[in-house]
């Protein structure tokens, strides 16, 4: 999902959407296992886990649209109503449409749960149409939790905060993005509008250089992700 993808090339998620900030969850200890201080390994009872969810952030209710753009680019999140079990868990569908002048580019169809006590949001991978020409022309990073020795990441916390580091995606060899909660409290002026005391989160992946900067506003999500910007309010 261009939402979490960490590339030198513009990214795009990546969530999205978001109903107002949510209390406050413990930190999860860092893996033994990454002494990087990333977060790869959580606590969490997956049978407990919803495919519907009120994170303050990155909230997941059913036709809920996102649109953002840049130049002749757009990019169209939907949640749709529709859900699929992953690694056990029955997960929302965020389906990522991206267009490049008129044409389709990627479309997406990534999988989230929430856990209602914490409203921390899991990853639990993504199927992925890449297309040329009007075609189909590879699934390039698609992955589930539970296959090929991938496991679901932690999307966003229900209440981040400043330092916190944890994977996203843990599928080895094909997606590792991380994210690094930089600040909660910027000012970003899109076409839809300026948005205060928002979500800053920096991703990146061990598997490739390059940095990813992703803006969310409360209330609203994701409004900023490198150079696409929301273009109207949901």
């Amino acid at each position: 999902m261009k939402l979490v993808h960490s590339k030198n090339a513009l990214s795009v998620l990546g969530v999205l959407l978001a109903l107002g900030v949510c209390s406050c969850s413990p930190m999860q200890p860092v893996s033994s296992s990454n002494p990087a201080g990333w977060r790869d390994r959580f606590e969490v009872n997956k049978t407990a886990l919803a495919p519907t969810g009120n994170n303050g952030w990155f909230p997941l209710q059913p036709e809920r649209v996102l649109k953002l753009a840049h130049d002749g680019e757009r990019l169209t999140l939907t949640v749709l109503p529709e859900t699929r079990i992953v690694d056990g868990v029955v997960t929302a569908v965020l389906e990522e449409r991206e267009e490049k002048n008129g044409q389709l580019v990627e479309v997406s169809r990534n999988y989230f749960a929430t856990d209602p006590a914490t409203r921390d949001v899991y990853y639990f991978g993504e199927d992925v149409d890449n297309y040329k020409e009007g075609r189909i022309v590879s699934h390039n990073s698609a992955w589930l939790a539970g296959q090929g020795g991938a496991r679901f990441g932690l999307f966003l916390p229900g209440t981040p905060r400043v330092g916190d580091r944890f994977y996203q995606e843990i599928a080895p060899q094909v997606a590792m993005d991380r994210a690094e909660i930089v600040s909660l409290d910027e000012t970003v002026t899109t076409p839809a509008g300026t948005f205060h005391h928002c979500l800053h989160v920096r991703e990146t992946t061990p598997l490739e250089p390059g940095v990813s900067h992703k803006y969310f506003a409360p209330g609203i999500g994701l409004i900023k992700d490198d150079e696409f910007e929301l273009v109207q309010k949901p």
